[in-house]
């Protein structure tokens, strides 16, 4: 089991700083925001990636939230493939396993989505090809608003599809999608059983806890409010043979990774 923050840590200052500070606190994994695009160098990208392999931190990517391979815009469906790639290319240097993708949105062709998002993702995995980018994963994460392309059904489809392509649960994400489903261990192991056989070698999960409406998804929220209660998640998975990174986008990013990683058993002290 591997714990960290999504993006660098603010205390940090650098992105060194912020790798130093989060081994400090006992975490393992950082997850590096490209979230509105992937601008480093290869040599920046691979400094900070061999700095993290020091510290034996596990590096992941998040790709631009601008990414929908089914947008009415055809620019910003080919805009996407570059999004993705670029974030690809980034994720390699670093030394990044996985980049972590939403995939698209509904629109008015909820239909489309699906096909959608297989040729897109399958083109972009053409393109890494073809730059020899074969040690990353595309995680195309489950997503909390209604109106967007992301249940591990969808998911498990484009898996089916396309090589190189694995599922990445954030809890909270089908939690609000839908409706609080999270109200017990049982409900937290019926995702799990559905989620782990698409997760890969590692599977890759994003925990905080979130405020929901009707449409979904609203904004994320510290683990302390238990909606919904992740130590369902911690016991469930704690003492799993399973390689698992947990990576925590609740608005006290680093402070509840620690906490989450306190809420597995066999972590306490």
């Amino acid at each position: 089991m591997r714990f960290g923050p999504a993006g660098y840590p603010s205390a940090g200052k650098t992105p060194e700083g912020s790798l130093k500070y989060t081994r400090e606190l006992g975490l393992d994994a950082l997850e590096v925001g490209f979230v509105r695009g992937a601008r480093i160098s290869e040599e920046r990208a691979k400094a900070i990636g061999a700095y993290a392999k020091g510290l034996d931190i596990r590096m992941s990517c998040h790709a631009p939230y601008y990414i929908n391979f089914n947008s009415e815009n055809p620019e910003t469906r080919v805009n996407s493939l570059r999004w993705v790639t670029d974030t690809a290319r980034a994720a390699h240097h670093l030394g990044a396993y996985i980049i972590v993708i939403h995939a698209a949105s509904y629109g008015k062709t909820p239909a489309a989505a699906l096909p959608a998002v297989i040729e897109g993702l399958t083109r972009c995995k053409d393109l890494m090809d073809d730059e020899g980018i074969r040690d990353v994963t595309l995680g195309i994460e489950t997503m909390g608003k209604k109106a967007q392309f992301g249940t591990l059904e969808e998911i498990a489809a484009v898996i089916d599809a396309v090589d190189g392509v694995k599922a990445v649960l954030d809890v909270a994400h089908v939690h609000a999608r839908d409706n609080g489903r999270i109200k017990t261990p049982e409900d937290m192991a019926g995702i799990l059983d559905e989620f782990l056989p698409l997760g890969g070698d590692i599977a890759h999960f994003h925990i905080s806890c979130i405020k929901y409406g009707e449409r979904g998804e609203i904004s994320h929220l510290p683990l302390e409010t238990k909606e919904p209660d992740l130590q369902f998640l911690a016991d469930l998975m704690d003492g799993s043979p399973r390689d698992c990174t947990f990576i925590c986008e609740s608005p006290l990013v680093e402070q509840d990774a620690v906490v989450f990683r306190d809420m597995f058993p066999s972590y306490r002290v």
